[in-house]
């Protein structure tokens, strides 16, 4: 299933699809309903498995200041990556001479969502991480690839266990895309020879989806624990967005909860206090105004905090349940 917001069957004459954002919840916007910088940085990086690394080209003579960049897979171990680079890469050179490295990684946005936010010119949130670039050799490698093959395990067995809630809710999701074990698998056996390098970390910013930048202090980055949830946000993010049951369920949230008609609706992120929507809703106009929509960022809170993907997906069914029912009695049909 895809969505563009140039679609086929809406009008381009009649309205134009814009950007915005509006924080809203259940129970109003505040600090309680949201997580920290930190707490979101940190849900971020567990949440994915791929970031960009950025090293500084090197060569005989020594630093000569270029930037070097390529796509590469990471696992989160006693809260810094753990990053594996091909052996051809030239971050293996570089780093020989100068450690100093940065590392991008993005919020999740998995199928329609991310043909959206492209259509959208927009980019998803992420983590912008600077520090040193540290190698990883004999039995401390050994231990880095057990640990690999040991997460990979558990999350596809925890996969095969979950109770019909979850399984209901995951399953439009794409398996192969979203799956952090699956995307992992070629580290292992996928032929090639990988360098392992741990990045420790010596700062950190938020990136906005407009490009605005927050610095987020060290101390709190360090303490804090990405939530139960993050590993499988993509996975769950992909399964509602993927499903029209769920997100109907999405726009019917919209209205009951935040009084706000809603023509289409995506889960954009989620964590333990809530989650955001992007709802496409119409401008007000006056006289002879052409009709517009804008996508504008929405954010419902639980009731109760979400620790673990059970209770995630079970205040998810409770919702829709309940808003189907009050739709119904505002309808005279209940």
């Amino acid at each position: 299933m895809s969505c563009s917001c140039a679609s086929t069957t809406e009008k381009p004459s009649f309205e134009r699809v814009i950007w915005s954002s509006t924080w809203c919840s259940m129970k109003g916007s505040n600090k309680a309903t949201v997580l920290t910088l930190a707490e979101k940085c940190k849900n971020i990086v567990v949440s994915n498995w791929q970031g960009y690394l950025n090293t500084i080209k090197t060569d005989a003579q020594g630093s000569k200041e270029n930037i070097y960049t390529s796509k590469v897979k990471y696992i989160i171990r006693k809260g810094n990556p753990l990053i594996w680079v091909p052996e051809h890469e030239l971050h293996n050179v570089n780093t020989i001479i100068d450690e100093r490295g940065s590392f991008s990684v993005a919020s999740p946005y998995p199928g329609p969502l991310g043909k959206l936010l492209k259509s959208m010119n927009k980019f998803p949130v992420r983590v912008a991480l600077t520090g040193d670039v540290v190698p990883v050799k004999d039995k401390k490698a050994e231990s880095a690839a057990n640990y690999l093959k040991e997460m990979m395990l558990s999350e596809e067995k925890a996969l095969k266990e979950f109770n019909y809630t979850v399984s209901g809710v995951l399953s439009s999701s794409n398996h192969f895309s979203t799956t952090r074990s699956e995307n992992l698998k070629e580290l292992i056996d996928g032929g090639e020879n990988y360098g392992i390098y741990k990045f420790n970390l010596s700062s950190c910013m938020f990136v906005d989806g407009n490009g605005g930048t927050h610095e987020v202090d060290f101390e709190d980055m360090e303490k804090c624990k990405a939530g139960l949830l993050a590993p499988y946000s993509a996975k769950l993010i992909d399964g509602i967005n993927q499903s029209e049951a769920r997100r109907r369920g999405l726009i019917l949230f919209c209205f009951i909860y935040l009084n706000v008609n809603a023509r289409d609706a995506y889960m954009l992120s989620l964590d333990r206090k809530g989650f955001d929507v992007l709802g496409k809703v119409r401008n007000k106009v006056t006289g002879d105004e052409i009709d517009e929509y804008q996508w504008k960022q929405f954010r419902i809170t639980f009731k109760e905090e979400a620790w673990d993907i059970e209770s995630f997906c079970q205040q998810l069914v409770e919702m829709e349940e309940d808003a189907i029912k009050k739709v119904s009695s505002y309808s005279g049909l209940g």
